[in-house]
């Protein structure tokens, strides 16, 4: 961790220019706006309503919906570290079928750094099981460090 700053700092810190997403941002009038929570054990955590304008098939999540939001929180989990890096790889497992209307619980966890590289996983549960999997390479890049916070 940077500076002795809490996870919370950190993340507020290096979201501070991330307002516009469409996950996370809170000055997007369109976007999910989520919120995260950063338990002791270094998680990344969020609870989700997935809202049936959101579906593919009748009743369930579309894909690119989920993988926007393993991403979504994953950035999140680098920004409470200190870290702010562009996706540059992400491998998804679809498990199970996601339903609208029913709660979802996003995590994510960095599982190793080589700076500017770093490695994260992240889960997308429903009902108390996996439905959703991802683990992606995050690049840090001199274009997001120019942008002042």
């Amino acid at each position: 961790m940077k500076s002795g700053k809490s996870r919370k700092e950190l993340h507020a810190e290096s979201s501070a220019d991330h307002d516009t997403c469409i996950i996370c941002g809170s000055g997007n009038p369109l976007g999910l706006k989520l919120k995260f929570d950063f338990p002791e054990d270094g998680l990344a955590e969020c609870e989700f309503m997935p809202k049936f304008a959101y579906e593919g098939y009748k009743g369930f999540l579309q894909g690119g919906v989920s993988a926007a939001l393993l991403d979504g929180i994953m950035t999140n989990c680098l920004f409470s570290h200190g870290i702010r890096a562009f996706t540059a790889e992400m491998t998804i497992k679809y498990r199970l079928p996601v339903r609208c209307g029913r709660k979802i619980l996003l995590r994510a966890r960095v599982e190793k750094s080589y700076n500017p590289l770093h490695i994260l996983s992240a889960s997308l549960n429903q009902e108390g099981k996996e439905a959703v999997s991802a683990t992606a390479k995050f690049m840090e890049s001199p274009l997001l460090k120019a942008i002042k916070t």
